[in-house]
């Protein structure tokens, strides 16, 4: 087995992963009045705790994973040739499969019309004052942070909730550090190599780590789910919603089931069954914690130890899919624009409806790898289109249980390009050392 030892009965870690979700499914049910009445109490506090300290054990390992993993990666390619070829496949099988999740969703959405007749109570939407132009012009200069201190670390808001660092701008800065040591050669190869040495360990502690995964999911469920009011509530609130919480089920059912295996098969000649049954530590920590980041370690454990892809074409390719491929954000932000037009009796056109699929392309694109980080960009796309940005108010109460699904899509697509790419980007040996890699 690549990447690490043989992993003894595989369908152990999976199966405790299942029944933690249901464990927290149970619990935040059950127990939802005492979110209620008691919110800062022991069991509530502790439920919470178990969840929330599995998920920054996790976010912890983002960085230092993503830097080292990169920067290998891009040295032992070992050629600028073969980079831009790696490039060139990863960029394409992103915008490609962002593409077809964008026209799914368009389609299902124009053909099912869950919006017509719709009546919702609006809450309050994000506010956000970028422009589409504006908001680009960020992503763009996100890419060249200033203080690399600063893209690393996690800011803490005034209501307590955490943003992701400036994570693009980190695998700008290491893929730019590797063709700079493969320049050096020969010269490079201690630093190229005491990298490696710090990611293996960080992927040491990755394996103790992933057994600690079904208490946090359970803890993550739970916490949510009690906070939601319970089963009972979030079952209520998915009726209300219903035409439009089935259509984005259905869209990312299509995109997860058809569109994505269709690439896995024709494009990366492996097996969809054995492929996903390999990923599946990763599909259901994702849905646990709605963050492709967080689950950045373990997606990665599962497409080289689990299902053998090579470490080079996983380096490379999952830290920039965690933070710009996103197939189920972008599916979901098209389907909840129309959905918001349909609800308002707006009528969008042939032209509006290419637009809202750039738009909700290029704001996929700049999502953060964070829970329900699709509902801010998703203003750029009304705003493209002239929808007012209260119509997300409509779908607040239920937007945390489609994030769970569309970030296990997300990963999904993001293991899937590993593959894609390791087939067609060139498995070639690197350069020689009297080889000029320029």
């Amino acid at each position: 087995m690549k990447g690490g030892d043989p992993i003894p009965r595989p369908w152990l870690l999976p199966g405790l992963l299942v029944l933690g979700a249901l464990a927290g499914g149970v619990t935040g049910t059950v127990f939802a009045p005492a979110w209620r009445s008691a919110p800062n109490g022991a069991f509530v506090v502790g439920v919470g705790l178990v969840g929330t300290v599995f998920l920054n054990l996790l976010k912890a390992l983002v960085v230092p994973l993503i830097v080292s993993s990169v920067i290998v990666a891009v040295y032992e390619v070992g050629s600028a040739a073969r980079i831009a070829r790696l490039a060139c496949v990863t960029a394409l099988y992103f915008l490609a499969t962002t593409l077809i999740a964008v026209l799914t969703g368009l389609f299902l959405v124009t053909w099912i019309e869950p919006g017509v007749g719709q009546v919702g109570q609006a809450q309050t939407a994000p506010e956000v004052t970028r422009s589409l132009p504006q908001a680009l012009s960020n992503l763009v200069q996100s890419l060249f942070p200033p203080n690399l201190l600063e893209a690393a670390a996690h800011h803490h808001g005034a209501d307590g909730s955490t943003q992701a660092g400036n994570v693009l701008g980190l695998i700008v800065f290491s893929l730019l550090f590797g063709l700079a040591l493969l320049k050096l050669g020969e010269r490079a190869r201690p630093l190229a190599e005491s990298l490696r040495v710090v990611e293996q360990a960080l992927f040491v502690l990755v394996r103790w780590l992933v057994w600690l995964a079904p208490l946090g999911v359970a803890g993550l469920v739970a916490d949510r789910l009690g906070q939601a009011g319970g089963g009972a509530a979030a079952w209520e609130e998915l009726q209300k919603l219903g035409s439009y919480a089935l259509t984005v089920l259905v869209g990312l059912a299509v995109h997860a089931g058809i569109t994505l295996p269709l690439f896995l098969t024709l494009l990366a000649r492996r097996g969809p069954l054995r492929y996903a049954s390999g990923m599946s530590e990763a599909l259901l920590t994702a849905f646990g914690t709605a963050s492709s980041a967080a689950t950045l370690a373990i997606t990665r454990r599962g497409a080289v130890e689990r299902n053998g892809v090579s470490e080079r074409s996983a380096d490379f390719v999952l830290p920039i899919g965690a933070t710009v491929n996103m197939d189920g954000t972008a599916l979901y932000e098209a389907v909840a624009v129309v959905f918001i037009a349909q609800a308002l009796g707006v009528e969008l056109d042939f032209v509006q409806l290419l637009l809202v699929a750039l738009t909700a392309t290029l704001a996929a694109i700049g999502a953060a790898a964070i829970p329900q980080a699709g509902l801010v960009t998703m203003v750029l796309v009304l705003d493209a289109v002239g929808l007012p940005a209260d119509g997300i108010g409509l779908l607040l109460s239920i937007d945390w249980i489609l994030d769970r699904f569309r970030t296990a899509v997300n990963v999904w697509g993001d293991s899937i390009g590993a593959a894609v790419v390791e087939r067609w980007g060139g498995r070639g040996p690197p350069s020689s050392a009297n080889e000029e890699p320029w």
